[in-house]
């Protein structure tokens, strides 16, 4: 099995956990993307759901597949939010941000009642920190936060935009910091230190927040629990 039909066989299996009537967080990346067109299948059927999406981009692709998306104004409580990971660790602590929509992926998880993880099995880790851990950064402390995360080890990168026009920027207008923090023994001591810098604006570690991973591989797609 290629990484591209796990994705696509994880996202098929997590819009079984959609219902009829249920408020629905849309994720933002690859796997996420795959499992929206998924959805939107079902809401072609007749499925009725209202969405809320972590990114522009999810948004458009939602509106476009003719699905019910509005915002966190209107629909501040959501049944379940989908979305992919970039590593998942032990009791399903996560890595995401990849994508750059860390922001609005952990506001959008933490308004939801359960948090589905969908990734394909090359993303389970024993201890995370093997991808570089994304610090999203209000522009103007970039030059105060940069030297502070390098000072806890944790070798920042500004990210560049794909198209070399600069660096890239969020839905929210914030920089990006890559860590190459390696190893990362204790995630919460992490999480704190980089939430305790002024001028941080979110990070990518999410801990305590996935209540399930639906994780394809081989022999199909399991099922992990915190």
């Amino acid at each position: 099995m290629t990484q591209d039909e796990a994705k696509l066989l994880v996202a098929q299996r997590a819009v079984e956990f959609i219902e009829d009537g249920m408020a629905v967080g849309l994720g933002t990346g690859t796997t996420a993307t795959l499992f929206i067109r998924e959805l939107g299948k079902r809401v072609a059927q007749g499925l009725q759901i209202r969405c809320v999406a972590s990114s522009d981009a999810s948004r458009e692709l939602g509106l476009s597949l003719e699905m019910d998306v509005t915002t966190l104004d209107e629909l501040p409580e959501l049944d379940v939010y989908i979305d992919g990971a970039d590593e998942v660790g032990p009791e399903l602590a996560l890595i995401k941000g990849g994508g750059g929509a860390l922001l609005r992926e952990k506001i959008v998880a933490s308004a939801a009642r359960r948090f589905i993880v969908v990734v394909d099995s090359t993303k389970m880790v024993e201890r995370l920190g093997k991808f570089p851990l994304p610090v999203e950064v209000v522009k103007m402390a970039l030059p105060l936060v940069e030297p502070k995360l390098a000072a806890l080890g944790l070798h920042p990168k500004l990210r560049l935009a794909k198209n070399g026009g600069g660096p890239y920027l969020t839905d929210e207008g914030n920089y990006i910091l890559d860590c190459a923090c390696g190893a990362i023994e204790d995630p919460t001591a992490v999480a704190a230190e980089i939430r305790g810098i002024v001028g941080v604006v979110e990070h990518g570690l999410f801990l305590g927040m996935a209540t399930l991973a639906l994780v394809a591989g081989e022999g199909g797609v399991t099922e992990c629990r915190a």
